[in-house]
């Protein structure tokens, strides 16, 4: 790849001009979650108040309270320095506990990644296996059986599977233990099914739209016509040209994935971002909400990024400096 303006290759001014998209982004996000927060019914000066008297607060109390929470300023003002803590890695303090934000979300971190992980994994291994097999059986009674599960898989709640899976395997089978995360690996098992399937459902139908489309051009005819087994051209041909699209959509159920926990974790008491996030919206806890928020949204960007630079890896013909890469205007 030749190399020009300042011997930055094409692909790294287009991974450059991606990262400077990231701040202005993260900056309107912040703004627009810190006005929802702030426009949302309710007073969190209230609550916080009557919850340190134990009986509804005086107007001293009242305004006492709002002070502390620094709530008794203009919305600007509240917005500005909102975001100069932020920059510098402060994310206030919880209305609720009057802990540190930043600490609380990097303690609860880890927990959603030891369902969010595996469940990403295991939602793709899932659906590029059902979805091939799906495609190369096309109509057979295989396919038709594939396309009615994965169908009531795609319909399927997250939470509503949760519960389905609790009842059948926790309460009925007593094989995997109802909620928390005392039992080491077996605590994970049904968290992570209820998150991974209907991921995989989604994702399968759309390999499988994908492959057959893909199996219909021309270069995969050629390779028949040479002889070539069907298995090979599946794999060698079809699957490789098809990964554009896949990748883009399994990107898409990343985000996806993530806001399920919120459901999931507060299912099975799992102490993750997900029960965090619950608790903020019960107790108007903003600082907490806002967090969580600009966390996923940070996370989406990184992987809309991530996707966007993998289509030049996936596929020669997309890089930039032939052609434009999908989504970067």
């Amino acid at each position: 790849m030749s190399l020009r303006h300042g011997g930055l290759s094409p692909l790294q001014r287009y991974v450059g001009r991606r990262l400077a998209v990231v701040l202005p982004t993260l900056l309107g996000m912040s703004f627009l979650v810190f006005s929802v927060a702030s426009l949302t019914p309710g007073d969190p000066a209230e609550e916080y108040a009557q919850r340190v008297t134990q009986r509804p607060p005086t107007a001293a109390e009242l305004a006492q309270a709002r002070h502390e929470l620094r709530l008794d300023r203009p919305f600007a003002v509240q917005y500005v320095d909102w975001v100069a803590h932020a920059v510098r890695g402060d994310l206030g303090k919880s209305f609720f506990t009057r802990h540190s934000v930043a600490a609380e979300v990097r303690h609860r971190i880890p927990f959603t990644l030891q369902l969010a992980v595996p469940a990403a994994l295991l939602s793709l291994v899932i659906a590029m296996a059902v979805g091939t097999v799906s495609a190369f059986y096309r109509n057979r009674p295989l396919d038709q059986v594939v396309r009615v599960l994965s169908l009531a898989g795609a319909s399927m709640p997250s939470f509503w599977l949760a519960l389905l899976l609790v009842i059948g395997f926790s309460v009925r089978l007593r094989l995997f233990p109802v909620a928390g995360r005392q039992d080491g690996l077996a605590s994970l098992v049904l968290p992570v099914a209820a998150l991974s399937l209907p991921s995989a459902a989604v994702l399968s139908r759309f390999i499988r739209s994908t492959l057959l489309e893909v199996l219909g051009e021309d270069y995969v005819r050629s390779a028949r016509a040479k002889g070539a087994r069907e298995v090979a051209v599946l794999t060698r041909h079809a699957l490789r040209n098809s990964l554009v699209p896949v990748v883009t959509a399994f990107g898409t159920s990343l985000g996806h994935l993530l806001a399920g926990t919120v459901v999931i974790e507060s299912i099975f008491a799992w102490p993750g971002l997900g029960t965090l996030t619950l608790d903020a919206i019960h107790h108007r806890d903003y600082p907490m909400l806002q967090a969580f928020i600009l966390f996923a949204g940070l996370i989406v960007i990184v992987i809309n990024l991530v996707v966007d630079v993998s289509y030049a890896v996936i596929d020669p013909r997309i890089r930039p400096g032939r052609r434009a890469v999908p989504g970067a205007d």
